[in-house]
C-alpha cells in the first residue's frame, strides 16, 4: 500500500509537466471543516497536477472529497493549508476573471425563461451586447445539438436535455476549463451512455480542460485521459491512472481488453483505499 501511495504522489505532482501547460497545481492541500461536533477532515495532502486539454475525472466513494476538491478549484471553498493555482492564478482570481465553467449535478435551470435566455444569462451578467449573446447563445445550442428548442422552456425537455443547456450555459463565454460535478448521475443508463458520447465530442470539439466528478468507473475510464482516485475521508489521492484509449472512442470500447485492463485498476484502487483506513 505504501508503495502505491508513493507511486500515486509521483503521478499527481509530475503528470502533466513538462512542456505542458499546467491548467491547475495543487501542493500539500488539507481542508478541515470545523462544526459544532468537532473538526470534519475533508482533504489531506493532495498534490495534482491538471495539464492543458487534460479530461480528469475523479472517483472515489461518497464522501471522499471529489465535490470538494473541485470546489476549492472553482474558489467555492477555501482550502486550509497547501496551495493551489488555476491558470497561474489564486482560485479567487480565476473565478473573478471567469477563466472556468461550473456545470453541476442538477441542470439549475429557471423555469420561467427559455431554454436561450437561460444559456445568455451568465452573457447578461457579464455585459455583452444582445446581438453576441444571442450568437453565443445559438453557437452552443447547436454545440450540444439543442439546436431547434431555443423558445422551449425547461419543464418541456427531458432531463438530459436539460443538463445539455447547463453544459451550453457554462461554454457561452469561452472559459478554457470546464469544471462538472457528476453531472449525469441523476439520468438513466442509456441517456448517460448517450451523454458520454456527446460529451468525448464536444471535449474534442472544443479542446477545452475538463475536471469530472463522478462515481462511476466505466463513465470515468470512457471519458478520461487520467483518473484520479480518491480514498474514503479524509481525501487522499490514491492512484493517478493515465488512460491511453483513442480519443476517438465509442461505447464499444468498453468491451475491449485495454478497457477492462484500466477499470481493474481503477476498482483496485478503490479497494486499497478503503483498506488504507481499516
Amino acid at each position: 500500500m505504501g508503495d502505491m501511495r508513493a507511486e500515486a504522489a509521483g503521478q499527481a505532482g509530475g503528470a502533466g509537466g513538462g512542456a505542458e501547460r499546467a491548467v491547475i497545481a495543487v501542493k500539500d492541500l488539507s481542508l478541515t471543516f470545523q462544526t459544532a461536533d468537532g473538526p470534519v477532515y475533508a482533504l489531506s495532502n493532495v498534490d495534482l497536477t491538471v495539464a492543458e486539454g487534460d479530461f480528469v475525472s475523479f472517483i472515489g466513494p461518497s464522501g471522499c472529497g471529489k465535490t470538494t476538491l473541485l470546489r476549492v478549484i472553482a474558489d467555492l471553498e477555501q482550502a486550509s493549508s497547501g496551495s493551489i493555482l488555476v491558470n497561474g492564478l489564486t482560485p479567487e482570481a480565476a473565478r473573478l476573471g471567469r477563466q472556468y465553467g461550473y456545470v453541476f449535478q442538477a441542470p439549475a435551470l429557471y423555469p420561467w425563461r427559455t431554454i436561450e435566455r437561460n444559456v445568455m444569462l451568465p452573457l447578461e451578467v457579464m455585459g455583452f451586447s444582445a446581438e453576441e449573446r444571442a450568437a453565443r447563445a445559438a453557437r452552443n445550442l447547436e454545440l450540444v445539438n439543442l439546436k431547434g428548442f431555443e423558445k422551449k422552456f425547461p419543464w418541456q425537455l427531458s432531463g438530459g436535455m436539460q443538463q445539455r443547456a447547463s453544459i451550453a450555459r457554462a461554454l457561452c463565454f469561452d472559459p478554457k476549463l470546464m469544471l462538472m460535478d457528476e453531472p449525469f448521475g441523476a439520468l438513466d443508463e442509456i441517456v448517460r451512455d448517450k451523454l458520454n458520447e456527446q460529451l468525448l465530442e464536444l471535449w474534442r470539439t472544443t479542446r477545452k480542460t475538463v475536471v469530472f466528478v463522478t462515481h462511476s468507473i466505466p463513465e470515468a475510464v470512457f471519458l478520461s485521459t487520467r483518473i484520479v482516485v480518491m480514498s474514503p475521508r479524509p481525501g487522499r489521492i490514491i492512484d493517478v491512472i493515465q488512460c491511453d484509449l483513442p480519443r476517438d472512442r465509442t461505447l464499444d470500447i468498453r468491451e475491449t481488453p485495454e478497457f477492462l485492463k484500466v477499470a481493474h485498476r481503477v476498482r483496485e484502487g478503490l479497494r486499497a483505499g478503503h483498506s488504507y483506513d481499516d
